[in-house]
């Protein structure tokens, strides 16, 4: 399959190996600030150029390469309203187990495990080397960084950041655009819009 990317950076180099590695090929870049070739591939220009690049690649599949949750989902909502065709990006070696679904525009990246009847929603990213146990429920423009590790039953909500190594244990739930600090322990749960940290993790700051 054919894709196009939207994002020139660090997260999107990860993006171009995985799409690489389960066999698809990348037509081009999309970027609103960079010009001419990015790492070999061509930019084929920003949002203003839309028209002409789906007029030129009405098959392709579509991907938001953006680490940033909020920007990944207004990306996604502006894209949304040419009707572009999304993909997924899943590096062959992630473990993903029965009754399992996964979103559109997701991306997993190497090493991952999903075990069974968890719902992944649309434009997540679970990052390299991250688990998710069974049951889990995460919802849209969520992202797992590298080394999280999820336990049975657990809810992340729309758009939330969860640090890397970070750990949650059974039953927990994380609100909708929180971020969890790297090396935490979730054991209680976790309001929407909210920063919190440490082991057991304490919230120290609101973010609305």
């Amino acid at each position: 399959m054919d894709y196009i990317l939207y994002g020139a950076g660090g997260h999107a180099k990860v993006i171009v190996d995985i799409v690489r590695a389960q066999g698809g090929h990348i037509i081009g870049l999309m970027d609103d600030h960079q010009t001419g070739e990015w790492q070999g591939i061509p930019i084929l220009g920003g949002m203003n150029k839309m028209p002409q690049i789906l007029a030129g690649y009405p098959e392709a599949l579509w991907l938001i390469a953006i680490g940033d949750n909020r920007v990944r989902r207004m990306l996604t909502e502006q894209l949304g309203r040419f009707n572009v065709r999304w993909g997924t990006a899943i590096h062959p070696d992630v473990i993903i187990g029965s009754g399992t679904v996964i979103g559109e525009g997701s991306v997993l990246m190497p090493r991952v495990v999903i075990n069974t009847d968890t719902v992944i929603g649309k434009h997540v990213i679970i990052n390299t080397a991250a688990t998710v146990d069974h049951d889990n429920r995460i919802a849209d423009y969520v992202h797992l960084s590298p080394g999280v590790h999820t336990a049975g039953n657990v809810t992340i909500d729309k758009g939330s950041h969860i640090g890397i190594a970070a750990s949650l244990i059974p039953g927990v739930s994380v609100g909708c655009y929180s971020i969890i600090g790297a090396s935490a322990c979730v054991v209680y749960d976790i309001p929407d819009q909210v920063l919190a940290v440490g082991c057991p993790a304490k919230i120290i700051r609101n973010l609305e």
